[in-house]
């Protein structure tokens, strides 16, 4: 496996999510399964696969859902977040309660598999811009309730965070700027408003919306729906004074193409809200 990932969730945020995730599994009644069929002081030792190859994201979050059942669940991380691992690879060993360990296996591993399967998404358009000076960044169309767990995969995969939410910068779209009777007095407003701290960018979807949104004090442009030929002439219009972003439509096909007009970001939804998993199982070796 490579070098792990040094980033972090924040251990309340952790608790919460898996507290809910097993209070949705578990309802009122328990593990009906796991009571009837396995004795209550039964053992185990199983360990976590990966049956394709890919980036790990949520070691914390599965081994927290095994403490959550039953604090005498020994969980031993083999891999890290950000690391890579092979089809075959083990990710992470647990041993303890036999029951408790099938009643925490389903909420463990749905947070482990998407988590993981957000950050190999994002390492494969990573790799396809490497060489480039476009660094990969998501978006917020995540599922509601896991933003920071899926944004927090993103990182794991070599991608990097856009805003967190509406409240930590200044993004000013299309409906904005009907709404506010154009691109000159919705910049005017959000300046006035945004402290000397918030960045301030603005979409526009062709070169013309580009020239006049550049006439005022702006941090960065969303170019938005643009083809390559238009993105570049959009990069040597800006000239470096503003940062760009290129978003709508990305694919895996078509990311490096739009790397090379010279970016800075390029913005894609898909790797929250289209990743699938990553293929991971939990299997009893005793």
């Amino acid at each position: 496996m490579s070098a792990a990932f040094d980033g972090g969730l924040p251990q309340l945020s952790i608790a919460r999510a898996v507290e809910q995730a097993l209070a949705e599994d578990l309802g009122s009644r328990g593990d009906l399964t796991t009571d009837a069929t396995v004795s209550a002081d039964a053992t185990a030792v199983a360990t976590f696969g990966a049956r394709r190859e890919g980036v790990i994201s949520g070691v914390a979050v599965a081994e927290a859902a095994f403490q959550a059942v039953d604090t005498r669940v020994v969980f031993e991380a083999l891999g890290r977040d950000g690391d890579r691992v092979q089809a075959g690879g083990v990710v992470a060993r647990v041993s303890g309660p036999a029951r408790a360990l099938l009643t925490g296996e389903r909420v463990a591993l749905n947070f482990l598999c998407h988590m993981s399967g957000i950050a190999t998404l994002t390492r494969r358009y990573v790799d396809a811009v490497q060489g480039t000076h476009a660094r990969i960044v998501d978006t917020r169309k995540t599922t509601p309730g896991l933003r920071a767990f899926e944004k927090y995969a993103v990182r794991c995969g070599g991608g990097a965070n856009h805003r967190s939410g509406l409240y930590d910068a200044i993004l000013i779209k299309d409906n904005h700027i009907v709404a506010a009777g154009g691109v000159e007095p919705a910049i005017a407003s959000a300046r006035a408003h945004a402290g000397h701290m918030v960045k301030i960018e603005v979409e526009v979807g062709d070169l013309d919306e580009l020239a006049q949104a550049l006439k005022h004090p702006i941090d960065a442009v969303l170019l938005d729906n643009m083809d390559v030929k238009v993105l570049r002439k959009a990069v040597t219009m800006v000239a470096g004074r503003v940062l760009t972003e290129a978003s709508g439509g990305v694919t895996l096909d078509t990311v490096r193409a739009i790397a090379e007009t010279g970016v800075d970001l390029i913005s894609v939804g898909a790797l929250t809200h289209s990743a699938p998993i990553l293929d991971l199982g939990l299997d009893f070796i005793s």
